[in-house]
């Protein structure tokens, strides 16, 4: 008869049995299991610090770059744009980089007659109502609502406004006054639609955008589209760049690029974010004042490193 007993004896023979299998085991196995581990983990150290350094060379070799890029703007552009007035656009995505832009274009000689920062509430959907009534309240008698663009986009209108009293005007016509220029951009930067970083000192005869990547939120499609409105309308000198980073879909880049129409009167440059696209900026203005002529610059397909040497 099978008691108790039996069976506390029969358990502890079996774990006993796994007990002795696994040291056994272990012993046989630890060996070259051991070592087989500790030959993968050396490995992947040593991938690990191939790759640091890798990552090292390049950054040193990017700061090479940008340090040459630097050197050579200081052979490139002094004078070329010696008593050429400028205006400064800086869209929200591009305020990192627009300091760098602003440096070429003084080192260049120009004349930054005023920065303009566009704030989000600029862009914003949300606030088409809003600009397109401050548009109508803003005007001043030598900046009048007539000849604006009268679709009932808010934004739009009050680009067309504000490059009225920022850029030379291209027909002609009753000068800007100072009074009411400044009346004008107090609207705006009273509001919170803009600011200025100093005092806007006349018209300019020619304009930089500097933008960045496209906007990914749920308004994405409205607001980008807000920015190439924005562009076009300060596109009235003929005189127009937009550098920005990269030419992902919705980016402004990429929109000029791909309009037939814009693309004609309009440069632009996916790499502003670097010293060399900025300097390449500053190239691509002094194209369009000497020789007339527009570019599509940067590293995206389908376009030049950098502007032709002028004959």
């Amino acid at each position: 008869m099978i008691n108790f007993r039996y069976h506390v004896v029969s358990l502890t023979a079996v774990f006993l049995a796994l007990a002795i299998g696994l040291v056994v085991g272990t012993a046989a196995l630890n060996g070259p299991v051991a070592d087989s581990l500790r030959d993968n983990v050396n490995a992947l150290r040593k991938d690990n610090q191939q790759m640091r350094q890798t990552v090292n060379s390049l950054e040193e070799e990017l700061r090479l770059e940008e340090d040459f890029a630097a050197e050579v703007a200081k052979v490139m552009l002094p004078g070329k744009l010696t008593g050429k007035r400028v205006l400064v656009i800086s869209l929200p995505s591009g305020r990192d980089h627009t300091k760098g832009v602003t440096e070429m274009l003084e080192l260049a000689g120009a004349t930054i007659t005023g920065q303009l920062d566009i704030q989000d509430k600029f862009i914003n959907p949300d606030n088409n109502t809003t600009l397109m009534e401050l548009a109508v309240t803003a005007a001043r008698p030598t900046a009048p609502t007539t000849g604006l663009p009268g679709n009932g986009h808010g934004a739009e209108t009050s680009s067309a406004l504000l490059a009225s009293v920022l850029l030379d005007r291209a027909t002609g016509g009753t000068p800007v006054t100072e009074a009411d220029r400044r009346a004008v951009l107090a609207s705006y930067t009273n509001g919170g639609y803009l600011t200025t970083a100093e005092q806007v000192t006349s018209s300019a005869e020619a304009v930089v955008v500097v933008s960045g990547q496209p906007y990914v939120d749920k308004d994405a499609t409205k607001k980008d589209e807000t920015v190439v409105k924005l562009v076009e309308q300060f596109d009235r000198t003929g005189l127009l760049v937009v550098a920005g980073i990269g030419s992902a879909d919705g980016n402004v880049v990429a929109q000029v690029r791909t309009d037939p129409v814009l693309a004609q009167t309009i440069s632009t440059v996916d790499n502003a974010n670097t010293v060399q696209g900025q300097l390449v900026t500053t190239l691509s203005l002094v194209e369009q004042v000497t020789a007339k002529k527009v570019g599509q610059y940067g590293l995206g397909a389908g376009t030049s490193l950098m502007p032709p040497p002028a004959s």
